[in-house]
């Protein structure tokens, strides 16, 4: 008996025992082993050793509870110490709680990462968008979106260029620009056809036109003849030609 508390005594003043478990006792249990050239104090050993045995059994409870946890957070799942038989120890512990730390730090680092209905999602809306029948026909329509796009964007910076427009313009701006720019364009060519006709009234020109259309097939056939009889065949010889006949 000595001899075990003489072992119990030698575990309580180690470094690893907590602090505040070894107290002297005072009274005949002391006075006795000073006596028999023993010196120890066990009056809260009962204490001590009881709650060491409960906080074993809460071990086993928080292990089981921990367990849950893992199976619902991690994948992959390390055989459970019970069932070998082997008591629970902290390190087993720790390592469920690392592994839970480490799957959760993971699932953070892969949260941005969108999930396969999300991208399922966005597939089904671009085909609906762009009149894809089937999922081949993905690949293809993006290519042609993309090209379309660059050869949209490349014509409207050159547009900005010629426009001489900041670069922010919308299109609605450059298109009025356009507008504006085809007017001036078409104002411009009425005004040359008034100054060629001779006149400003619309149906004066219509009057010009008809006057034309009437007066040159007849011309043209004289002129055909002139050459043919004068056997020439450039316009500016016919006056030459014909005061050499005089």
């Amino acid at each position: 008996f000595l001899k075990v508390l003489s072992h119990i005594d030698s575990v309580l003043r180690s470094p690893r025992a907590p602090p505040l478990i070894y107290k002297r006792s005072k009274g005949p249990v002391q006075n006795y082993m000073k006596e028999n050239g023993q010196e120890c104090g066990f009056e809260h050993l009962p204490p001590t050793i009881e709650m060491w045995a409960d906080q074993l059994m809460a071990l086993k409870d928080l292990h089981r509870s921990l367990r849950k946890l893992s199976l619902e957070l991690v994948s992959c799942h390390t055989a459970d110490p019970q069932d070998n038989g082997e008591p629970i120890r902290v390190e087993d512990l720790q390592f469920i709680v690392d592994a839970i730390l480490e799957e959760i730090e993971n699932k953070e680092k892969n949260s941005q990462a969108p999930s396969l209905p999300t991208l399922f999602a966005i597939v089904s809306h671009f085909q609906k968008l762009f009149d894809v029948n089937s999922l081949s026909g993905v690949y293809p329509r993006m290519n042609e979106v993309y090209t379309k796009l660059r050869e949209m964007t490349n014509a409207m910076r050159n547009l900005h260029e010629l426009l001489e427009l900041d670069s922010s313009a919308p299109p609605t701006v450059v298109v009025d620009t356009v507008g504006k720019l085809c007017d001036i364009i078409n104002e411009s060519m009425t005004e040359q056809v008034q100054q060629l006709l001779g006149t400003q009234d619309i149906h004066s020109i219509i009057n010009k036109l008809e006057e034309h259309e009437c007066f040159f097939p007849p011309f043209q056939a004289l002129i055909q003849d002139l050459l043919c009889l004068l056997e020439i065949s450039n316009l500016d010889d016919i006056i030459p030609t014909v005061q050499n006949l005089k």
